[in-house]
């Protein structure tokens, strides 16, 4: 954590490095309640016409929800500085979720893993910057 008591240099590079997870967070959890929402408007046949795996609904919806709450979790708390500590674990989560999906994506092929591939390297590392690099404090 930066602190008033570090060399300015390391200041400007903490700075820099909190508008960067702002910026990731953002797009993660706007690309997060796309997804999340596109489970709910579209029908379990199109969502599973062209994929690897067969999935059920409920488990579609499942990861939907997920992804919904999980959004709203990398933005709301750090934002709100209500319960701060809640954005690394939903930004864990849905590395875990990506994570999931970068595996059933390679059985059709490695050029498919590779978008949730890095959606769950950015999900880690907002994990890792929120919870060690620059955690931010509550109220």
């Amino acid at each position: 954590m930066m602190t008033a008591n570090c060399p300015p240099g390391m200041r400007v590079l903490g700075w820099i490095m909190n508008i960067l997870l702002w910026i990731i967070q953002s797009l993660l959890s706007l690309l997060f309640l796309l997804a999340g929402v596109t489970k709910f408007i579209m029908s379990v046949a199109d969502m599973n016409k062209n994929g690897p795996v067969v999935f059920p609904g409920w488990f579609l919806h499942f990861i939907g929800a997920c992804e919904i709450l999980g959004a709203i979790g990398l933005i709301l708390p750090v934002l709100l500085r209500i319960k701060p500590g809640l954005t690394p674990l939903a930004a864990a989560g849905l590395g875990i979720i990506t994570l999931g999906a970068a595996v059933i994506s390679a059985r059709a092929g490695i050029l498919m893993a590779i978008f949730p591939s890095v959606i769950c390297l950015l999900s880690f590392l907002v994990a890792w910057g929120r919870w060690r690099l620059l955690p931010a404090r509550a109220k």
